[in-house]
């Protein structure tokens, strides 16, 4: 018995990854499916990463594509979500290092309105007092958010926003447990003195 027994076989009661087996096997419509059930959520991890709605629908559809092509040669040993925004991770962090190299950074992509955070509600509207100070914590945590760490910004990301277990990001992040819990610590130290401002507020 190897390791990944008890991967298998726990992935075999994952939905999502019978239909990723029934698509293996040909039928169209249990990508189709996938593609339904996953494509929202994986927009919004990678737009949270990245920080720009266009990059991020531009990834999703790569992210996806990926997918299509792994079909033959997929093997269920992890949770399909857990597969799913692996290669999530690695084609975001890829773009980020690209721009990176390129001269690009968060900042300028934040400057572009794809990059702002979205607008209150027009109606009812609180005072315009009320949501420009929402908008600057808005903006603040983003920022925040931003600085950290790859590692720990995919962490905080995985775990506040896709409230995926420390067992779950561990095997996306391709760590232990125990570093996910550090990660998560020094993130949330880093943003506890970065926002201290709006908490007092």
């Amino acid at each position: 018995m190897t390791m990944q027994t008890p991967l298998r076989r726990n992935a075999a009661f994952d939905p999502d990854v019978r239909l990723m087996l029934a698509f293996k096997r040909g039928e169209k419509a249990a990508f189709e499916e996938l593609l339904r059930r996953h494509f929202r959520r994986v927009l919004n991890f990678v737009y949270r990463f990245v920080g720009r709605r266009d990059i991020a629908e531009e990834l999703t559809h790569e992210i996806f594509l990926k997918v299509y092509r792994s079909a033959a040669g997929y093997e269920p040993r992890a949770a399909f979500r857990t597969w799913l925004l692996t290669i999530a991770k690695h084609l975001a962090l890829n773009e980020l290092r690209r721009r990176a190299h390129d001269g690009s950074s968060l900042e300028a992509m934040e400057s572009t309105p794809a990059g702002r955070a979205p607008a209150a509600p027009s109606d009812p509207s609180p005072p315009a007092e009320e949501q420009l100070i929402r908008r600057e914590r808005i903006a603040a945590v983003r920022a925040a958010i931003d600085a950290l760490p790859e590692n720990q910004r995919l962490a905080v990301i995985l775990r506040r926003y896709e409230e995926l277990s420390y067992g779950e990001i561990a095997a996306i992040l391709g760590t232990s447990e125990k570093a996910v819990k550090s990660l998560l610590h020094r993130a949330k130290e880093h943003l506890r003195r970065e926002l201290t401002p709006w908490v007092e507020k």
